[in-house]
């Protein structure tokens, strides 16, 4: 009756060793490490890094404890651990010599960081520790506001820019163009001339809606952008400036930087480790200016170097095409461009599409008339240095609209395209809350919540065991269990461990055991109502599944809602909160029935079970 089959107990083993293996990690601690990370947009961090920094070390005799390559794209490192603080603070001064050639203009940035002593066999099976929040760490946390309307302000000024030149290029005449607050107004002299302003519009720009008003010879049509484009301009501003913010944290050495959106037009960033709030503020808030200048072809490439370089030109030997000559005067800066994505050329090659505004059009056009076959370059500025982002050799003369191809594949045109969208903020933001937590605070923060967590089990162990005897043990079992599942749940997942979430733990606990003293009760029940041991324990689990289900899932639907809806600290709590629950079901139902058929289920003739006092009705 009471018999568990024997693949139900290798389920158990495997999970609670799979449990072990993924929490285990938390207690290793971390050592002395630097991060290597790219300085320059053009510069990407591979795995073929590794053994550029392994050589570095080698040459200069610095042993190391492992080197590992980590993340892709922005996030991209290489990771070396030490064994002393001496030697990782000698290591960082080798690594910023030996990994370029000029200091002052790093190529490569190295920082000072802690890497987790976690053997490397276990790092291959991705079992890693949790990361730590602010408050159990240390650090800054930023709360950004970013000005949307300037975000929208500069599109429709891309897209009334554009819609000039495009009538302009298939000579549709029009009465003006106009913008009305967030749209354009074409006016016109006859409804023909309005039809064919359309085709020509909606064949172009797409995403656009289309208003036709007034009558006689003064006939008008309102073009605006369709909710869905309004939506997707204003998150890729947010999502541009992501990105933006994500290279510059690199300078501060972060180990795990959490920069993500939060609500429609906000960024909360938060740096662990972090106690330098005004370096912080700085590198985040720094301004990056993206300029295009025509190349000054008359000195020879390969040549430049040692020829003499005229008055009005300047070279530049950092970035792709280098080295190369430009004139010092700038056609236009980034501030004039609207929009540059990833498309194709009219040979379906991979090619980068960028818009620009009304006077940057104009600026555009008179500056590559009569310079059609010859080459211009997009420069990036970013803390007074530059850095050449692309070189291309005009086609014909650019207007309002226009394509840079030759980028070679998809990869490269995406890269360009976020460059010049994220060499600068797309729209300035404004820092509405501030937080700064000492690591002294985050490690009182992490004993108490230990200390929290351990005396509640402890208490909770010993009631246990106390009231229910046997069965105590066996719901204690189940509790420690439950604990076990939910660590390595969040390890696995990567979640960023904060105060709420330890706050979250200690809650899960005393849910788990609720599930299991429904159960101890029916099984009392049971044996009130005359039934035998082994019926009881059957009867006693099954019964209880049905109030442990509608309990939890009640819950379960607050949790998820936090978790969905919830922000900041109320999402950590509503995602711990939320596995807990899913562990509490499994560890308080299918761990501790095994637990209790293995070992009550082996005995045929059982008279009775260690589960406390059970009161009979009319006795005393």
């Amino acid at each position: 009756m009471n018999r568990y089959p024997v693949w139900k107990y290798i389920l158990i083993a495997v999970a609670i060793l799979l449990g072990a293996l993924y929490t285990v990690p938390n207690y290793f601690g971390e050592s002395p490490a630097v991060q290597v990370t790219s300085g320059k947009s053009t510069v990407k961090m591979t795995s073929e890094m590794t053994a550029k920094v392994a050589d570095v070390l080698t040459k200069a005799g610095i042993a190391n404890n492992g080197i590992a390559f980590d993340g892709s794209g922005t996030y991209a490192s290489v990771r070396v651990r030490f064994a002393t603080p001496d030697i990782q603070f000698h290591a960082k001064s080798v690594l910023e010599q030996g990994l370029n050639a000029d200091p002052s203009d790093p190529t490569y940035l190295v920082a000072l960081n802690l890497q987790a002593d976690t053997p490397k066999w276990m790092q291959s099976l991705h079992a890693l520790p949790m990361y730590l929040g602010l408050d159990l760490r240390g650090g800054v946390h930023f709360l950004m506001q970013v000005d949307t309307k300037a975000v929208l302000n500069k599109r429709i000024q891309g897209l009334q820019a554009a819609a000039r030149s495009s009538l302009r290029d298939k000579n549709v005449r029009h009465a003006g163009i106009d913008r009305v607050g967030d749209t354009i107004e074409i006016k016109f002299r006859d409804d023909a001339t309005r039809q064919k302003a359309k085709d020509v519009l909606s064949g172009q720009l797409a995403d656009l809606l289309y208003v036709d008003s007034g009558e006689g010879s003064e006939l008008k049509t309102v073009v605006s952008l369709k909710p869905a484009a309004l939506k997707q301009t204003i998150d890729d501003g947010v999502k541009q400036n992501i990105s933006t913010l994500s290279k510059r944290v690199n300078e501060l050495g972060v180990a795990e930087p959490i920069i993500q959106q939060q609500g429609p037009d906000r960024i909360v960033v938060q740096l662990p480790g972090v106690q330098d709030v005004a370096r912080a503020r700085a590198v985040i808030g720094r301004t990056a200016t993206l300029e295009i200048r025509m190349v000054d072809e008359s000195v020879t490439p390969g040549t430049e170097l040692s020829a003499a370089i005229p008055l009005n030109s300047e070279l530049f030997t950092v970035g792709k095409g280098v080295p190369v000559v430009l004139y010092k005067d700038v056609v236009l800066s980034g501030d004039y461009i609207s929009s540059a994505v990833a498309s194709y050329d009219q040979n379906q090659q991979p090619a980068v599409s960028i818009d620009l505004n009304g006077d940057g059009g104009r600026r555009m056009r008179d500056a590559t008339r009569d310079r059609v076959g010859k080459k211009m370059s997009i420069v990036l500025f970013e803390k007074g240095k530059p850095e050449v982002l692309s070189v291309a050799t005009i086609q014909q003369e650019l207007g309002s609209r226009f394509n840079i191809t030759g980028m070679g594949n998809a990869e490269n045109s995406a890269e360009l395209a976020l460059l010049l969208r994220s060499g600068a903020l797309s729209a300035p933001m404004e820092v509405i809350e501030e937080r700064t937590i000492g690591p002294a605070l985050g490690a009182e923060n992490i004993d108490k919540g230990k200390h929290s967590t351990m005396y509640g089990f402890a208490a909770i162990a010993v009631f246990m065991i106390a009231y229910y005897m046997m069965f105590g043990f066996f719901s204690v079992f189940a509790l420690a269990c439950n604990l076990l599942f939910l660590l390595a749940i969040l390890s696995q997942m990567q979640v960023t461990l904060t105060l709420p979430g330890i706050a979250a733990i200690a809650l899960a606990l005393g849910m788990a055991i609720d599930s299991n003293v429904l159960i101890n009760e029916r099984v009392r029940e049971e044996l009130r109502a005359g039934a035998s041991p082994q019926q009881a324990i059957a009867a006693g689990f099954d019964r209880a599944w049905a109030t442990i289900i509608d309990s939890n899932v009640t819950t379960l639907i607050v949790g998820v809602a936090l978790w969905v809806f919830g922000s900041g600290p109320i999402r950590g709590f509503a995602v711990v909160h939320t596995l807990g629950i899913l562990t509490s079901m499994f560890s308080a139902v299918f761990v501790s029935r095994g637990v209790v058929n293995l070992w009550y289920g082996r005995k045929k003739k059982l008279q009775s079970i260690a589960i406390g006092t059970v009161w009979v009705p009319g006795q005393k």
